[in-house]
């Protein structure tokens, strides 16, 4: 919370205390109607005189102008201020979040983040707006309104300001145990955003396998889960508003009993008593504005501490730049070069042991293996979303930590295992927000093998996709990422089971192409398929996350037994003949 207010409110300052000025103003006026009521009663009215009637008639008049105007212009300056801040707070949280290293999403969690990211940052716009409008009126209202009725009645007053402590004691406790409370909330939240994200991404899954009423006991647990913690919270912070109504009631008839004998001792006049009854009642509405706010307090330092978890994490633009070692000449030359590089995900085991390999530019790599053997790792580790264990990875004769990650990035066209495809046109997700041209979009469809159904009769470039290309085959889909990975003419082109959802004929047309019209864009493939590999200038071959193959396709059919094995299932290579 200390960064928000710090860092985040610092260019409103100014504005914050013009407001708070106007505010005060406002209020000021509000508190001096009732005492020019008591004063029109026991002064002016026994006079008499219609003039001086008139007179403070019109006076209280104006005061109430001037408060309601006063109240209305803070008011928008607050609610500006907290939009604003709330603004510049879920920019910079989007911001990290989108540069955030694959480690720290996993250990932040998805549907954490994204709850970051909306309910979080609305409770600190809840707070930011009601501190502002209620922060100051309820206060002076408070302390104004006591110091009041001392003028009028001080025997009065500090039977109403014995309950107080009372008050202040009841909102200190629950406010302790409140905010704990909202932040357990806010995780349990988080574990029932992933739960409905996962549902309703394998909506399809659920109904083929007739798992509805399995998934609906899952909701219906965590659901229930949440309805207990935010009713715990709920019912502690609910003490605040009973108590004070409590305390202020039993102030409230002793204030009357106290004035009744008073007022009939002569010590007290009936104007000041109605004028006191008054500003009871704008000290009671002052208390309950105040335990409003200790409630959304509450909630938004549980919010605020969970979005600066975020903003100071560790991110891929602060990892450590490492100075550039010496190589041998060959990793020097090559534009993708491992060095006895292993990894592991969880620090425990190796997701990917002694992996050494390297590639010149304008070579091709492929890689083949079964699920979990690590293919995609090496992908991630080649973006950087994550660092290796040990070991070095080199780009283009360089360390890649010495790379800025968006310098690097910049060398690499990629089309992941599971790419997305966003509800807007086909031109703009080939695009997706880079400085491209027309012609470059519309080549690297024709290259991709995507203008054959671009350009049909029912569709164009400009045709507006569904989300996640809902509307396009496998195979479309595939294509247009393909495009989206070739429109920029990257340097290192990377393929991640990219043509699963191709035919044979198009996959081979694909291929064509990538030698045709990328000769210097060096190329790393992933695949299930050995077709898609064959012709590759090497070959790498994984299993459980180690190299137990690597060379061409010629010399892995002589010296793989694995590689055999998949040739033989896939194509009927017959490894002995060959």
């Amino acid at each position: 919370m200390k960064r928000v207010l710090t860092y985040y409110l610092r260019p409103y300052y100014l504005r914050m205390c013009l407001g708070f000025v106007i505010k005060f103003g406002g209020t000021i006026m509000d508190l001096c109607l009732p005492w020019i009521l008591a004063h029109m009663i026991d002064v002016v009215i026994p006079k008499n005189s219609k003039k001086m009637i008139f007179a403070w008639g019109v006076l209280m008049v104006i005061c109430a102008i001037l408060a309601w105007t006063g109240n209305v212009i803070a008011n928008r300056m607050a609610s500006k201020v907290a939009r604003d801040t709330t603004e510049h707070v879920r920019h910079d949280l989007f911001s990290k979040i989108t540069y955030l290293s694959n480690q720290s999403t996993d250990a932040f969690t998805k549907p954490s983040l994204i709850s970051r990211l909306t309910s979080d940052t609305y409770n600190l716009h809840q707070m930011l707006g009601r501190v502002q409008r209620l922060g100051v009126r309820a206060p002076i209202l408070l302390i104004g309104g006591i110091l009041i009725t001392l003028t009028l009645d001080p025997v009065l007053t500090l039977i109403l300001v014995s309950v107080l402590p009372f008050i202040v004691i009841v909102m200190t406790t629950t406010s302790r145990r409140g905010i704990p409370m909202y932040a357990r909330l806010q995780e349990a939240l988080d574990q029932f955003v992933r739960l409905v994200r996962e549902d309703i991404a394998g909506i399809r899954v659920i109904k083929a396998l007739s798992k509805t009423d399995y998934e609906r006991e899952r909701f219906g647990k965590i659901n229930e889960e949440v309805v207990k913690i935010e009713k715990k919270a709920g019912m502690t912070m609910a003490i605040v508003n009973p108590s004070m109504n409590f305390f202020l009631n039993i102030g409230l008839v002793l204030v009357i009993i106290a004035g009744a004998y008073r007022v009939n001792s002569g010590l007290s006049e009936v104007g000041k008593i109605l004028a006191f009854m008054t500003y009871f009642t704008i000290i009671l509405n002052a208390m309950m504005s105040i335990s409003k706010m200790f409630v959304i307090i509450s909630k938004a330092v549980a919010s605020a501490d969970r979005i600066v978890a975020v903003l100071d994490a560790h991110d891929e633009r602060d990892l450590e730049i490492m100075e550039s070692k010496a190589r041998e000449e060959e990793q020097k030359q090559s534009m993708i070069a491992f060095d006895h590089v292993s990894f592991s995900y969880n620090h425990v085991e190796n997701n990917l042991t002694d992996i050494s390999f390297s590639i010149k530019k304008g070579e091709t790599l492929g890689i083949i293996g079964e699920t979990g053997s690590g293919k995609s790792t090496i992908v991630s580790l080649l973006l950087r979303f994550y660092d290796a264990t040990e070991g070095t990875i080199l780009i283009n004769g360089k360390p890649i930590q010495s790379l800025p990650v968006e310098e690097l990035r910049k060398h690499f066209g990629v089309v992941f295992q599971n790419d997305a495809l966003f509800e807007d046109t086909i031109t703009e997700n080939v695009r997706l927000g880079r400085d491209l041209t027309e012609d470059q979009i519309r080549q690297a469809i024709l290259y991709a093998q995507a203008k054959e159904f671009v350009e049909d009769e029912n569709r164009g470039y400009y045709d507006k996709l569904n989300i996640k290309g809902a509307n396009l085959s496998g195979g479309q889909k595939q294509r247009i990422l393909i495009a989206r990975a070739l429109a920029a003419h990257p340097d290192i082109l990377i393929l991640d089971d990219s043509s699963s959802a191709l035919d044979y004929r198009t996959d081979a047309s694909l291929r064509k192409e990538l030698r045709e019209h990328f000769k210097n864009t060096t190329t790393v493939i992933i695949a299930q398929r050995i077709s898609s590999i064959m012709h590759a200038d090497h070959i790498l071959v994984l299993e459980d996350g180690a190299m137990i193959g690597y060379g061409t396709h010629e010399e892995l059919l002589l010296s793989c037994p694995v590689y055999q094995e998949i040739g033989r299932s896939q194509m009927g290579i017959d490894t002995e003949a060959s």
